[in-house]
């Protein structure tokens, strides 16, 4: 999910802070929309365009997940699609 702003048909290309919290609140729309939620999420993988933007996307990750949070990887990429500064995907049980 790219930090895809439906109400403007854009995308964040400069803050990973608010990138993260609008691709993690698609996230859940969709989730929720499939009958399904946050917290049956067992797994998800974080792309990142600036590993040195981990700790300010880990900080807004952390409050989707107060409790025992899915695993996840995180990995550094040489481009993300529309200039996204992060991406994210998620595995989720129904």
């Amino acid at each position: 999910m790219l930090p895809y702003d439906t109400d403007n048909g854009t995308v964040i290309t400069d803050d990973v802070t608010k990138g993260t919290e609008l691709a993690l609140n698609n996230i859940k729309r969709g989730l929720t929309a499939l009958g399904s939620s946050m917290d049956k999420i067992v797994k998800s993988t974080v792309y990142l365009r600036d590993m040195a933007d981990f700790n300010a996307m880990n900080e807004v990750y952390k409050t989707f997940f107060p409790g025992d949070p899915p695993a996840r990887t995180c990995v550094a990429v040489k481009g993300i699609p529309a200039g996204a500064p992060v991406e994210i995907e998620v595995i989720a049980l129904k």
